[in-house]
Parts: C-alpha cells; sequence; structure tokens
C-alpha cells in the first residue's frame, strides 16, 4: 500500500526532488507538513474504510484495491485535510449526490461551483465489476467531448442513491469504492431542497473524511465479514 501510495504522489508530480543532504530548511518545512497531517495514509490497508462525517451524518465507505490510483489519491487529500468543509454542491433525489469541489468553501465563486478540483484528472480506471450500485463511490469526470481518455477529476466524487437511474453510468465512470454503513445519510441528503442548479438551499458540509478501523473488525466479529458485492451491512 505504501510503495503503491507513493508511486502515485510521484506519478501526479507531488514529491519534488531534493537535495539528499545539507538543507535543513527543507526537512523543517517538511517536518511541519507531516505534522498537520490528519492521519497517515500509509499505514492503512489495502482496502480501507473511511468514514465521511456530515452534516446530517455519517457515510461510511470501503475503497477498492483494485482502483489504485483512485483510492491512494482519495486518502492522500483526506490525510491532507482537503474535503473538509467542503459542500455537497449537486443533490439529485432518485439519482446522486456530488461533492469535493474546493471552490465550494467560498461563496462568492458559487457560479463556479462544480468546476473545481486540486489541479489534475486521474486516469481511468474502469472496471466491469464495479456497477453504480446503491452507495457505490465514484469520480466525476468531464464530459467525453473534452475528455476522450474519461479521466476522472482529481478530487470531485459522487455517491450514488438510486441503482436504477445511476446504472446508465456503468462503463462510464470510475467506481473506486462502495458504502459500508449510512445509506440512510444518502437518502437524507438526496431528499433536501435543492435550487435551480441542483444545489443544497441549506448548504451541506463534508466535516470531515477519516479513517475507520474498526468497522472490519466488528463485522468480521459478528459473524458476517465484508464480501463486498452486492451486501449492505450496517455496525
Amino acid at each position: 500500500m505504501k510503495k503503491t501510495f507513493l508511486k502515485l504522489m510521484c506519478a501526479l508530480g507531488i514529491i519534488a526532488m531534493v537535495p539528499s543532504c545539507g538543507n535543513s530548511r527543507q526537512k523543517q518545512k517538511q517536518d511541519k507538513e507531516e505534522k498537520t497531517m490528519a492521519f497517515d495514509a500509509s499505514s492503512l490497508s489495502e482496502e480501507p474504510v473511511l468514514d465521511i462525517k456530515t452534516d446530517m451524518g455519517t457515510i461510511k465507505v470501503k475503497l477498492y484495491k483494485q482502483t489504485p490510483l483512485h483510492r491512494d489519491n482519495f486518502i492522500k487529500l483526506a490525510s491532507e485535510g482537503y474535503f473538509d468543509g467542503l459542500l455537497f454542491h449537486r443533490v439529485i433525489n432518485g439519482f446522486m449526490i456530488q461533492t469535493g469541489d474546493p471552490l465550494t468553501k467560498d461563496p462568492s465563486q458559487s457560479a463556479r461551483y462544480g468546476t473545481g478540483g486540486p489541479g489534475y484528472t486521474i486516469p481511468a480506471e474502469i472496471l466491469p465489476q464495479f456497477t453504480h450500485k446503491k452507495g457505490a463511490l465514484a469520480a466525476a469526470r468531464r464530459g467525453d467531448a473534452a475528455n476522450p481518455k474519461k479521466e476522472s477529476s482529481g478530487s470531485q466524487f459522487y455517491i450514488v442513491q438510486d441503482a436504477n437511474t445511476c446504472a446508465q453510468l456503468d462503463g462510464q465512470y470510475t467506481v473506486f469504492g462502495e458504502t459500508v454503513s449510512g445509506f440512510d445519510v444518502i437518502d437524507k441528503i438526496a431528499a433536501v431542497q435543492t435550487d435551480g442548479r441542483d444545489k443544497p438551499v441549506k448548504d451541506i458540509h463534508i466535516i470531515s473524511i477519516r479513517p475507520d478501523r474498526s468497522t472490519l473488525a466488528a463485522l468480521e466479529a459478528a459473524g458476517r465479514p465484508w464480501k463486498g458485492c452486492d451486501e449492505n451491512p450496517t455496525i
């Protein structure tokens, strides 16, 4: 996991080359940055479970090891606190809920909500076994005309509320995780009043995204080990 994570950061140009010695100022800067990390991303398992804590409750999601680029990028951003305070800027009842745009921290940028990101895209990892079932975690992206390779947004993602209406997205967007519990929270967010641009009238924030190391262990102890696929266990 740690090796894959470092490869991803290099691929995105996040790791800069620095002299191996004699640069104490750079080391001090790096030490300061490490202390502000929300958690150690390299310590997580191949298929970590994370808590997406929102104003309306917590959605627990499991990330797939078969989509490592998306998994590691999501973990990296979460560990940096990138998602903290962002809004669910696009909510369509009977379809999906979408978030991850850093512009949503600035109300003056409301006309541009849905266009922001970290400044890079992620190569598509579209796999046939991962469909848009309820609770599926998938990456948003630009349309085919401007994005024929179906590369994903660096940070924007959506969670499926209705599998039937989202089935048309299978094979078109990268699904890189699924909900473990908190399906009621997805429904509550989807049901809020929205404006003409599908933005909730009352802001709904991501408070934080942090690892939940207890969920899979609790399932195992309860005699219901996680199997993925169509299971939707609730602790």
